[in-house]
């Protein structure tokens, strides 16, 4: 009975800790719009497209279907989804660090209910809280092989390890070794079952063959390739055992880029990093585990440097449960009861203080590209039928779940079409191939009489004496001004460092800003999260 009101007290605050703050005013961000998107996307060819247009594998699409199917699609809906794999997460992990024992299997389970990354990721509509889930299952697998094993456990070990393959489209890397782990320790005694289980997985990882290469072949930008450095393999380990989340999208190259929030951040770190280390210490099992995390690092590092990927700490969510059981295994390690109870405190009074106390904690971080926040302002800005709306960086159909665009017409300069407005006759290939060389010498100048000519022909000269356009500016991706833009362009480091689509949308902001209102009137202007918005009205047609 006592067991039981400890691991029901854990879910309990767990879920406390996940519900608060979950109704995001400010809608859904670009990737879970993404999710939104294909998850409502109708089964058949257009599905499977939909999956293909993206870079992850469809199970969570299918999983998000089956829910909104059932209980419909609302943003509060969409996100609990997410609080429900959150809350069977913890519960995993109690079972998995029973196989231990029952203390570390209720240390398991409380640093999952509080941990700042899984409770973030409890609230997005995203992947990341399923796969998680799925993480931790196949963690419990491997150990319950070892433990005991047999063809059910086996079984339960190929079918968890194929639901990573077929949620994460980078999961092969942490399942591979896996399989490696599971292999060295059992293959002399159960060389049949080690067998089948390496034909099973691998049975089902060629069924995603094609979709898989589909992702992995397409012309697809990426915002923010970012430079590795050591140190988001710090922000990793800071991430995901201290409340501050830097590496959500990309970090700063400094580690203590905000000195107040230090303490917060290295002190439950090193708590964390000082019980796995004790977990380590002539424990070969243990250590095996580690070295499954440490390789999946490795790999992830060496695609980051090629620039195949941007280093953030949600591609490497498949070895966080590894780290929480080597954590909660490391407190077991440690006999002195004073030191171990002052620590285990000391940790959950910061995190939890956290959580409920700092301003931008994880349950309320704002969701500063929501793509209800502009849907909300055009619908404050008193547009006339047949007014523009011109979208930079996102097409219209990012907004439809929030905005009616029916009446107005639309255009948009996107990932997929800015070539045609930066250099004419540029397709999106040579863009996507070279464009860091095209446009380089555009990016010095303040003239470009393709672009000009292209914002008068489809915009200021379609507007009758009173009609309005609307510009719509992600800020987040349009950060630099001119002045930045030429200097970047004259520094051969800075360029070669810089993102391509930061520079092109800048540019672009700036440039059609400066167009429309040569010949257009200001008369409206918001700026909210990471959106600015500007009405431009045509006053008398002298203008």
């Amino acid at each position: 009975m006592k067991k039981f009101v400890s691991i029901s007290i854990i879910v309990i605050l767990g879920l406390v800790l996940r519900l608060i703050f979950i109704n995001k005013p400010d809608g859904l961000w670009n990737d879970e719009y993404v999710s939104w998107m294909i998850a409502a996307t109708p089964f058949g060819n257009n599905f499977i497209q939909a999956v293909k247009s993206q870079c992850h594998m469809p199970f969570y699409y299918l999983y998000l279907k089956f829910f909104m199917t059932i209980f419909g699609q609302s943003d509060l809906l969409l996100r609990l989804t997410s609080v429900f794999a959150g809350i069977l997460s913890i519960i995993a992990m109690y079972f998995t660090g029973k196989e231990k024992d029952e203390k570390t299997g209720l240390y398991c389970a409380g640093f999952t209910a509080i941990s700042s990354f899984l409770i973030y990721y409890s609230q997005e509509v995203r992947l990341y809280q399923i796969l998680f889930l799925f993480s931790v299952l196949s963690l419990l697998y491997t150990i319950k092989c070892i433990k005991k094993p047999n063809k059910l456990n086996f079984s339960l070990f190929a079918l968890f390890n194929f639901l990573i393959l077929f949620t994460h489209t980078i999961g092969f890397v942490f399942v591979f070794f896996n399989l490696i782990f599971l292999s060295i320790n059992l293959y002399k005694q159960f060389k049949k079952l080690i067998i089948a289980v390496w034909i099973s997985i691998f049975t089902g990882g060629i069924i995603l063959i094609p979709l898989t290469f589909t992702i992995f072949t397409g012309k697809a930008f990426v915002q923010w390739w970012g430079n590795f450095s050591l140190v988001k393999i710090a922000f990793l380990f800071s991430d995901y055992f201290s409340p501050i989340l830097t590496n959500l999208t990309n970090s700063p190259d400094n580690f203590f880029y905000a000195p107040k929030l230090a303490f917060f951040m290295i002190l439950p770190t090193l708590i964390a990093v000082f019980f796995i280390c004790k977990s380590l210490i002539k424990n070969k099992f243990n250590t095996g585990l580690f070295l499954i995390c440490t390789a999946t690092v490795l790999v992830l590092t060496a695609a980051a440097l090629l620039g195949k990927l941007v280093f953030i700490t949600k591609y490497s969510i498949e070895i966080y449960p590894i780290l929480i059981y080597l954590t909660c295994c490391g407190i077991e390690t440690l006999n002195n009861t004073k030191i171990k109870n002052t620590l285990i405190i000391l940790y959950s009074a910061i995190s939890i203080g956290y959580i409920l106390f700092a301003p931008y904690s994880a349950p309320k971080m704002h969701r500063a590209e929501g793509h209800k926040i502009p849907a909300d302002i055009l619908n404050q800005f008193n547009l006339q039928k047949d007014d523009i709306i011109l979208l930079e960086y996102y097409p219209e159909s990012r907004f439809y779940k929030y905005f009616d665009f029916s009446n107005y017409r639309t255009i948009d300069i996107n990932k997929g079409n800015f070539g045609q407005y930066l250099k004419k006759d540029t397709t999106h290939l040579q863009s996507y191939l070279n464009g860091k060389e095209i446009y380089r010498e555009i990016f010095k100048s303040d003239n470009n009489i393709n672009f000009e000519s292209i914002i008068k022909k489809d915009i200021i000269d379609n507007l009758q004496q009173g009609q309005s356009v609307v510009l719509i500016i992600l800020n987040s991706v349009a950060f630099y001004s001119p002045d930045q833009m030429q200097e970047i362009a004259g520094n051969d480091k800075l360029y070669n460092e810089t993102p391509l689509l930061f520079m092109v949308f800048s540019y672009v902001k700036y440039k059609t800003f400066t167009e429309l209102s040569k010949s257009l009137t200001v008369t409206n202007l918001a700026k909210k999260g990471n959106w600015i918005l500007v009405k431009f009205t045509k006053l008398n047609n002298d203008t």
